[in-house]
């Protein structure tokens, strides 16, 4: 269970409103609770209630997360200025967030799972947590789409299996499946694949923390789908928009993150430049 920062009463309300406006907007439950996460962090370490603010308020706030990694500090400069802009657009108040600084982040690189990791997964873990497994390599579903998976939601067509995948921002794809994984969905009970008191379906941190204890340590169960994003851009043909509707990402600087060149090509690359 995910445990809440202690905030002072003056936030409760207008932190309240905003995630309610969050969910208004359909954002994801994942989304909005880094939101009030962040929120709650920011609000615990200044001890600032939330008007007024300065520029420098923040400004001195985002100094101090200097150590984090820039992705943590995008986080957090995007909910701030997500929530002073609500702020500003409902009940008009001054929006200094605007204002803040950009932040740089170095470009990611692919990060695959190696095929002896899946391998030890696959062994290890049982047959609910294989599961979830086989849909991160065989489909490349993120957690959130994992714990989402429906039986309902295989699709036959033409050429064969197809999963129906809810994603980001409630956008749909499918996405085919090998007959043996369609086989194995259907021959569970009508509903969703991974019950659970959330909405019906576990959560996707427990997900990820049943993908990630079956795998070898520092081996997570995103690598999953950059391991088949990789795949999928080596082995089908370089097709770069097909795999980005494969991961359902918006922009394809996004999916040229997750095509990385195989280990093995880079290794046969180098004998070959190496000429001897």
């Amino acid at each position: 269970m995910k445990t809440e920062i202690p905030i002072a009463p003056e936030w409760l309300d207008p932190l309240t409103a905003y995630l309610n406006w969050m969910r208004s907007a359909r954002k994801s439950d994942g989304t909005i609770y880094q939101h009030s996460y962040q929120l709650r962090r920011y609000a615990r370490a200044t001890g600032a209630a939330p008007w007024p603010v300065t520029l420098e308020q923040l400004a001195d706030y985002m100094a101090s997360l200097d150590g984090l990694g820039p992705s943590a500090r995008r986080t957090a400069r995007q909910t701030l200025r997500g929530f002073y802009a609500w702020g500003e657009l409902v009940r008009g108040h001054e929006n200094p967030a605007r204002h803040l600084p950009t932040i740089k982040a170095p470009r990611g690189v692919a990060r695959p799972a190696p095929e002896h990791s899946v391998k030890v997964g696959l062994n290890a873990a049982d047959d609910r947590t294989r599961l979830m497994i086989r849909l991160g390599v065989g489909a490349g579903l993120r957690c959130r789409e994992i714990c989402q998976v429906h039986t309902g939601d295989v699709l036959r067509d033409f050429v064969g299996w197809s999963l129906v995948v809810y994603g980001k921002g409630d956008k749909q794809r499918q996405v085919p499946l090998s007959d043996a994984l369609a086989a194995e969905i259907q021959a569970k009970p009508y509903g969703y694949l991974f019950p659970g008191q959330i909405q019906g379906h576990l959560s996707a941190s427990r997900v990820s923390e049943l993908i990630s204890e079956a795998l070898p340590p520092g081996v997570t169960a995103h690598m999953l789908r950059h391991r088949y994003g990789t795949r999928a851009y080596n082995l089908g043909g370089k097709d770069l928009r097909a795999v980005q509707e494969l991961l359902g990402h918006a922009y394809s600087t996004t999916t040229e993150i997750y095509v990385g060149v195989e280990g093995d090509a880079i290794r046969r690359a180098a004998v070959a430049g190496g000429g001897f």
